[in-house]
């Protein structure tokens, strides 16, 4: 027994020993190891900066993007508000809305006018309604075109645009159910009279601008607009026609002096003082003048171009500035959010609350997109700044949707603060409009929020992105469609009256309401139909299909682009065989939404794949 204890204890000892030796035997860091966690750490931190003023960048873009299309088309703008016969039409007075907000890329422009045209007594509050839904619709346009410089990577670019079309999907529905309910009833100015009349509203000192104060350092030594032109021409004002939207004066003085003629024809009142000396009548006249003093600094004060030639060359200059920063951003993103930090910040921003509190979280994000809005005061560059982090995979689609809504009423309180600020005549026209802004959005979250089946804007961006990943050209088919023909072509036949209206909008709106009503019993129950109609093959394929266009346009951008290399004989174009893929590979491809360096199985792509042949090696591991 005794020998037995001595032998366990050696082999303890043995064992204790060899622990020892391995732990001794571990590699220790090197000097260049150390350097080099220092320096990706160093690297790392400094991203986190140039992120910010990348961000900055973008912004400003953005700010001279809208100063950009305010030159080239706000006095069109001016002459559109112009004909208040016209504004008194609803389904014109929207298209006015849209097209206006879209030419001037500010829906705080287009409002100001509006405020202006209804404290002057041109145009009712009631009429003004639609051209407000307008606006909210044309005001989206912004992060539309931001999706559009994410199209580079498909993935991205079929998340980022439905992140961004979700916003036009919300506008378009609530318009859809609130127009003509406003038409019928007059619901939301009714309730924006009721709100006024019921508060003692005083003239306040304007809120300060977060963001106006960070950009305008900058953007100021760009471009200074004066933005009284267009309101002036909206109201009339012909003799503000040939003036410049250029600002050259930025500071002026005025004074007084006293004018004595010795005319007596001249009939007294209160600015003729008349007075008689034996002889001689006399009349004084008191006049005020203003004298301008300072000249404004920044690049085009004297540079003697036109107005249009100036916004084009900040429009193009703009977008090569946005397009830059944004792919910048994204490739920062890319690299600070992956791994562990990627899941960890998915899981926080997308997560919702425990059981039964879920519901809480879309509301609790609705607070965060209002809050946020509220602080940087544009709706527009909070939903632009969102739509890459929805590109990359960051933020879902069903949280984006949420905080876009949030964002809508976050700009809605902007806009009444800015109405408080009005001088006393224009306060009470001002807060109407602003509430009616306010109350469109609180009912168009009531219609598509609360009960989930009713979020159709989320189902129809999906739709939309899946359409874009396919088609990218599609993007820009629907930018065009949605906020310049559509528009054009209703505001065209609503100036030949109501019969024309009815004529042609409700034959379109039977075939509309048909089609739709056979695609959902098509995809739910297709045995309640007709044999012929449980399909659309019955059809010429470019009547149910974007196939066609697809190929002409292939083609006609091939023969366009690289004619060389379609003769080529070496170069064989293979198409992937999506055949044959897994039912549950197909579910994978679907969850677009998430992060790309969260999901490991690697999404099909559906474009062609190009080998090399005669005796080349392939450019491409996938079998043929």
């Amino acid at each position: 027994m005794l020998i037995n204890q001595l032998t366990c204890t050696l082999t303890t000892l043995r064992q204790e020993h060899c622990v020892a030796e391995n732990v001794l035997d571990l590699p220790t860091k090197t000097s260049e190891d150390r350097c080099g966690e220092m320096s990706s750490l160093f690297i790392s931190l400094l991203r986190i900066p140039l992120l910010l003023l990348l961000l900055y960048g973008f912004v400003c873009s953005l700010d001279i993007l809208s100063s950009a299309f305010q030159l080239a088309g706000g006095k069109v703008a001016g002459d559109i508000f112009q004909d208040n016969a016209i504004l008194s039409n609803p389904v014109a007075g929207l298209m006015v809305g849209i097209l206006v907000t879209v030419l001037v890329q500010s829906s705080s422009t287009s409002t100001s006018i509006i405020v202006s045209l209804v404290s002057s007594g041109l145009l009712e509050v009631k009429s003004a309604v639609p051209i407000i839904m307008g606006s909210n619709i044309g005001t989206s346009v912004t992060n539309t075109i931001v999706a559009l410089m994410q199209a580079g990577e498909r993935n991205e670019f079929k998340r980022a645009f439905a992140g961004a079309t979700i916003h036009d999907c919300f506008n378009w529905l609530s318009v859809l159910v609130l127009l003509p309910l406003e038409v019928a009833s007059g619901l939301v100015s009714y309730l924006a009279k009721v709100t006024v009349s019921s508060f003692q509203l005083h003239s306040g000192q304007e809120a300060p601008e977060l963001l106006k104060t960070l950009t305008e350092p900058l953007t100021r030594l760009i471009i200074q607009l004066d933005k009284s032109v267009i309101t002036a021409i909206a109201l009339g004002d012909e003799s503000m026609r040939n003036h410049s939207l250029v600002k050259v004066w930025c500071k002026s003085s005025s004074f007084s002096s006293v004018n004595v003629t010795a005319a007596a024809t001249q009939n007294c009142s209160s600015e003729l003082h008349c007075g008689k000396d034996s002889d001689l009548t006399w009349i004084t006249q008191n006049i005020t003048s203003q004298i301008n003093t300072e000249k404004c600094r920044h690049l085009f004060v004297d540079s003697g171009l036109s107005d249009l030639a100036v916004g084009l060359i900040l429009l193009a200059s703009s977008l090569m500035v946005l397009c830059t920063c944004l792919l910048l951003i994204v490739k920062v993103l890319n690299s600070l959010l992956k791994g562990q930090v990627a899941k960890v910040i998915q899981r926080v921003i997308n997560t919702d609350f425990p059981f039964p509190f879920g519901w809480l979280s879309g509301y609790l994000a609705m607070l965060m997109g209002a809050g946020m809005t509220f602080i940087i005061q544009s709706s527009s560059v909070f939903t632009s700044a969102m739509t890459p982090l929805i590109g990359i995979g960051v933020i879902s689609l069903n949280r984006a949707y949420p905080l876009t809504l949030g964002s809508n009423i976050g700009t809605t309180t902007t806009a009444i603060l800015a109405a408080l600020a009005s001088p006393r005549e224009k306060l009470p026209a001002a807060c109407q409009i602003a509430l009616c802004h306010f109350y469109f959005n609180i009912f168009g979250i009531l219609l598509w929020y609360p009960v989930p089946f009713t979020r159709l804007p989320i189902r129809m961006a999906s739709a939309l992105g899946e359409r874009t990943a396919k088609y990218r050209w599609f993007a820009v088919l629907y930018l065009l469609v949605c906020f310049l023909v559509l528009p054009c072509l209703v505001f065209g036949i609503s100036l030949a009256g109501w019969q024309a209206m009815v004529g042609m909008g409700a034959p379109f709106a039977a075939l509309t309401i048909f089609v739709l009503l056979v695609n959902l019993m098509q995809s739910h129950s297709p045995t309640h139909l007709p044999k012929t109609l449980r399909s659309w093959d019955f059809l010429p394929q470019w009547m149910h299909s974007l196939k066609p266009l697809d190929k002409l346009i292939t083609k006609t951008t091939a023969l366009c682009c690289s004619p060389a290399r379609l003769n080529d004989p070496d170069v064989v174009v293979v198409t992937p065989d999506t055949t044959n893929i897994k039912p549950e590979s197909k579910k994978q491809t679907q969850q677009w939404y998430d992060n790309p360096a969260l999901s490991l199985p690697e999404e099909i792509s559906s474009e062609p794949r190009v080998f090399r042949l005669r005796g080349l090696e392939r450019c491409n591991s996938t079998p043929l």
